[in-house]
């Protein structure tokens, strides 16, 4: 079924894409154009997108800093406030039944805010804030139709070939309010 749904998503028209010298990019922009530009559009995560924009907005680099530094701590200690309260949010659990639907082709998801903040996520991301990164800069900051794809990449603790593909997330007026990146397992295309 998944192989039917990609061979259509293929055949779709290509919007404009950032990609790097990835045999897989023609692959990777189908299926962002079609399944996860549908996954983006979720109604949970719009609405936790749209809820912390309204909290962040007002942020300086200075508190992103602060959030940033207090997450990448947290990542190996055992007590993990901020990634405890992401983990247990709606858009995190939207995320994850995603993940856990997808059986192995998704390897992670996470979305992230008008500022790069993580907002919801399927695991746990090594940092808090992806706004001085390419998959936040080249969708959220670019539009609508924007597609960044990652080179594909072997993770080291599963052994699993992956690509990572990002797009905005919209609002109902097509406006840019976030980002979503999924890991996207090339074995499974």
């Amino acid at each position: 079924m998944r192989k039917i749904l990609l061979a259509t998503l293929a055949a779709a028209a290509i919007v404009g894409t950032s990609a790097s010298a990835n045999e897989y990019a023609d692959q990777l922009t189908a299926l962002a154009n079609g399944e996860l530009a549908a996954i983006a559009q979720g109604p949970e995560l719009v609405a936790a997108i749209t809820a912390q924009n309204e909290t962040t907005s007002g942020y300086d680099q200075a508190k992103i800093d602060a959030l940033d530094t207090q997450w990448r701590a947290e990542v190996d200690a055992s007590s993990k406030p901020l990634i405890d309260e992401v983990l247990a949010n709606a858009a995190s659990a939207y995320l994850l039944g995603v993940q856990e639907a997808s059986e192995g082709l998704y390897t992670e998801i996470f979305a992230m805010d008008a500022k790069g903040l993580n907002v919801g996520q399927s695991t746990v991301t090594s940092d808090y804030w992806q706004g001085d990164e390419g998959k936040w800069q080249n969708t959220f900051l670019a539009g609508a139709g924007a597609v960044d794809i990652g080179d594909v990449e072997q993770d080291e603790s599963t052994q699993i070939f992956q690509s990572q593909v990002s797009i905005p997330v919209l609002d109902d007026a097509g406006t840019p309010i976030g980002a979503i990146t999924f890991g996207v397992n090339v074995e499974y295309l």
